[in-house]
């Protein structure tokens, strides 16, 4: 297995097992080792390098962030006078180029403006720790590391516009002259004559690039040769242009060149403008025909006829059109008018949108890149009101809905609704914790409301059945309900007539896979949760959603974006089938991106931005939701027993009540007490997991409808690079856990119980809280370690079974929830459904809101206290 580059907070890691590491050959072990012992070295040593050819995006992403860091380094004017005092910031374009090509993987996320100048600090670091102790000069340093990369040169030309001189440009060389206060000052070239006077060595030195530009820029050549490039010179438009155009391989060797920054931004180009839906479509949805008004511009302005004919009577340099300098091409300019002549009057919506994406090119479009689509007023207000939901037309909220929405929640309801009445499909990739079930159930009330004849169908993983159905129930109680799980219900939904259908219909991906007459009902919704599931195109899961009809279309995932472009592909063909073309035009798409690094941000952008409309994606580091959200999240996680867990948790009852009706009574009802008490222990044993129960050590996860939704919740945390706490009030299932925990983090975690020493402790604490490498987890016995501990890296907490009082538990969760933590944490409490854990868990929710002194009582004791009618009644499974 290849190593693991990951994207944090902080920069990057490198995650990889101790055997996949002594499986690496030799070179591949030792690069690995470097990224482990010296990352921020080893990320700068890449970067001097030549283009590496790795099956990492991130890798790949780092690469290039070293790279443009050297190349902005090489261009610091007086970097050999400089060395370890140099400074080195980002400038605006370079942030700009560096967000636009970031990789689409799940932590791209964490990559914003301040990470990336975070990165260049550090390597900025290296650098200088590097150069304070090498004997030789700066040039010497890079030319070791690698032959072509040249620091720039003390020369520097710079060219401005000069609107109210004889010539339009002004052209100066300066060279850079350090002072006695160790000030960088640019001086006119011609005071090295002056300033090296006598120093023959030091003048030709300073000017031995100067032979090199003369070749390579003929204007230049002139120039030199005359003597004149020692004083300001007036250039025409042509002469201009001659430089401008050598721009590129002069800078290659070392000179800088100061110019305008029309030219470097390319906005001196001619292009078609291509305005998309300027006026109201009659139609809504994917198959509106929109207009299409083409016209020829320069920086976005419109050209007259006049102008147009001004263009076509100059010759190829450049032309003062507007104020604004333009390059002219005739070639390039008639092609541009061809094309402008072959524009369509209207296409629909999302040919359009394909079109944009750079996914196809029609064939009026074909071979030309200065053609640019914009959207046009009304297309424009469509899109800003999809990209962001805050402005999004208001939708009353339902009056059946049984909760209150916070504002980004609230935000999030407009925007489905919205959606839906376009009928677009929708990603809804909120972050764990800020409510897109609620989201999602308070859209449905609201299409219920409006039409009680619709049917929805909402696939989700067999762990998260009952939480679906316990949530819907609590939050929207007016919806009817239906689950098509197990043999009875299959049966019962074979033989239902569409109209007698519920409004909500929940079933579980296998089922949905095996269920023909899914396919052959016209819903008007489909619904996935955990839409990661469809995310390879070509498994038979995948295939067989997609033949599922609907109007509309939901797809849920805290994690929507995985580390294959692919998977977002097939996420998107489920919501809007054609809208990022099919597969084979797609990985076309993919491969043009990975191979063409002129242009891959420019389509990774113009992808993100195509697709930004039907994803709706909020963090709880977001400071717009971070206000809306208290300090500590916390939910009852339901789950569905494994037919393993049923049959044994069944048998634990049938043997309670066997006992119970041969017990002979005893005076103080101690014997009947013993036996609850073990009952109980029992039950709550096989809601962990069957092996608990049994004493066996299998603890697979099909087993356990726990451990199921133990890897849906550490997943996500996982490809977030989260770090979580697992309390369990069982130490002989903390081994266990830890074990699991393992295989879905990749990476070892701790445990701590009972029999951990309090020195040792002490020390797992210290390196969870330090993560000077990533430690995903810490699985912790709830009554030796659920005081005393500060364990503030962790932004999760899972109680994976139950106490009896919530103080404990609540002792618990502030092992993270305390002083000195910085994130919101989310805290899961896990609930078997229709079990004795669900009456337990009402038993500590009515407590909580309770005063601990007015509640005295445990609740064995309430158990303990029923009748043997009452007692089985709590103990039994509501089926």
């Amino acid at each position: 297995m290849e190593p693991i580059y990951q994207i944090t907070p902080d920069g990057f890691s490198l995650i990889i097992s101790a055997e996949d590491l002594e499986a690496l050959d030799t070179e591949q072990r030792e690069s690995a080792m470097r990224f482990i012992q010296f990352p921020w070295q080893a990320l700068l040593d890449l970067g001097l390098e030549e283009p590496i050819e790795s099956q990492s995006s991130v890798l790949k992403y780092l690469q290039k962030i070293a790279a443009a860091f050297v190349e902005d380094l090489l261009r610091v004017p007086g970097l050999e006078d400089q060395r370890e005092q140099v400074e080195l910031i980002p400038d605006a374009l370079r942030i700009e180029y560096l967000l636009g090509i970031k990789p689409f993987v799940r932590e791209s996320e964490l990559v914003d403006q301040e990470w990336i100048k975070n990165v260049y600090h550090q390597l900025l670091e290296v650098f200088k720790d590097q150069i304070v102790l090498y004997p030789g000069t700066v040039k010497k340093y890079f030319n070791e590391k690698n032959p072509r990369l040249n620091p720039a040169e003390s020369i520097f030309f710079h060219l401005v516009e000069n609107p109210n001189g004889i010539y339009p440009f002004a052209f100066l060389a300066t060279y850079t002259h350090k002072s006695k206060e160790g000030i960088i000052r640019h001086l006119p070239l011609s005071m090295i004559l002056e300033e090296y006077k006598g120093d023959q060595k030091k003048i030709l030195e300073l000017l031995s690039c100067l032979n090199q530009a003369a070749e390579i820029c003929p204007v230049l050549g002139r120039f030199i040769a005359s003597g004149e490039l020692f004083h300001t010179i007036g250039m025409s438009e042509q002469e201009a242009y001659g430089f401008l155009k050598a721009v590129s391989e002069l800078e290659k060797v070392g000179i800088v060149c100061r110019i305008p920054n029309w030219w470097r931004s390319h906005s001196s180009s001619l292009s078609l403008n291509i305005k998309l839906g300027e006026k109201r479509s009659s139609l809504l949805g994917r198959d509106a025909l929109i207009s299409i008004v083409p016209t020829l511009s320069v920086e976005g302005v419109k050209l007259t006829k006049s102008e147009i004919k001004q263009l076509l009577a100059s010759a190829d340099g450049l032309a003062l059109i507007k104020g604004k300098w333009v390059e002219v091409n005739h070639k390039k300019l008639e092609a541009l008018l061809k094309k402008m002549d072959e524009a369509p009057g209207e296409i629909s919506l999302r040919d359009a949108l394909m079109i944009q994406s750079g996914l196809t090119t029609p064939e009026w479009m074909a071979e030309e890149e200065n053609i640019q689509m914009t959207n046009g007023k009304w297309l424009s207000s469509v899109y800003q009101k999809l990209t962001d939901p805050e402005i999004t037309r208001k939708t009353t909220l339902p009056k059946k809905l049984n909760a209150t929405l916070r504002p980004y929640q609230v935000d999030g309801y407009n925007w489905l609704n919205a959606l839906s009445n376009l009928q677009f499909g929708a990603l809804l990739a909120d972050d764990m914790g800020l409510g897109k079930t609620i989201q999602t159930l308070a859209w449905l009330e609201k299409e219920h409301q409006k039409d009680k004849t619709k049917k929805a169908l909402l696939v989700v993983p067999a762990s998260l059945l009952a939480n679906w159905t316990k949530e819907a129930a609590q939050f929207t109680p007016d919806l009817s309900i239906g689950v098509i799980h197990g043999k009875k219900a299959i049966s019962d939904f074979e033989e239902t007539e569409y109209d007698d259908l519920p409004f909500l219909n929940l079933t579980t991906y296998g089922m949905a896979s095996r269920l023909e007459k899914l396919q052959e009902i016209e819903w008007d919704f489909l619904i996935l949760d955990e839409a990661q599931a469809i995310k390879n195109p070509k498994t038979k899961q995948t295939t067989i959603l997609k033949k599922i009809p609907a109007q509309m279309k939901l797809a849920m995932t805290g994690t929507p974006i995985e580390n294959d472009l692919i998977n977002l592909w097939s996420i998107f063909d489920f919501l809007n089938s054609g809208l990022l073309g099919n597969l084979n035009q797609f990985s076309k798409f993919v491969r043009e991106v990975e191979s063409d690094q002129k242009h891959s941000a420019d389509k990774l952008a113009r992808l993100q931005k195509m697709i930004s409309p039907f994803l709706l994606r909020r963090l709880k580091s977001d400071k717009s939701i971070i206000n809306d959200l208290p300090d500590k999240i916390e939910q009852n996680d339901y789950i569905t027993l494994s037919d393993a867990q049923t049959l044994l948790y069944q048998k634990v009852v049938d043997d309670l009540a066997a006992q119970l009706a041969s017990h002979e009574s005893d005076d103080n009802g101690i014997q009947r007490k013993g036996l609850v008490l073990a009952t109980l222990n029992k039950l709550k044993q096989v809601c962990n997991h069957p092996d608990q129960y049994l004493g066996q050590n299998d603890y697979s996860m099909a087993g356990s409808g726990k451990f199921e939704m133990l890897k849906e919740i550490c997943e996500p945390i996982a490809q977030n690079h989260e770090s979580v706490l697992v309390f369990t009030q069982y130490r002989e299932m903390t081994e266990h856990l830890s074990r699991f925990l393992e295989s879905i983090f990749g990476a070892k975690g701790y445990v701590i119980h009972g029999q951990t020493p309090i020195s040792k402790r002490q020390e797992i604490v210290d390196a969870f809280n330090k993560q000077e490498t990533y430690i995903p987890y810490v699985v912790l016995s709830l009554r030796a370690a659920g005081t005393g501990l500060n364990l503030t890296q962790a932004s999760h907490v899972i109680h994976f079974d139950r106490w009896w009082n919530p103080a404990v538990e609540n002792q618990a969760t502030d092992r993270a929830y305390r002083i000195g933590q910085k994130k919101n944490v989310v805290v899961h409490k896990f609930v078997c459904a229709n079990t004795i854990e669900e009456n337990i868990n009402k038993m500590i929710e009515s407590k909580q809101k309770l005063a601990d002194d007015v509640i005295s009582s445990s609740t064995e004791s309430w158990l303990t206290s029923l009748s043997d009618t009452d007692l089985l009644e709590a103990m039994r499974m509501k089926l």
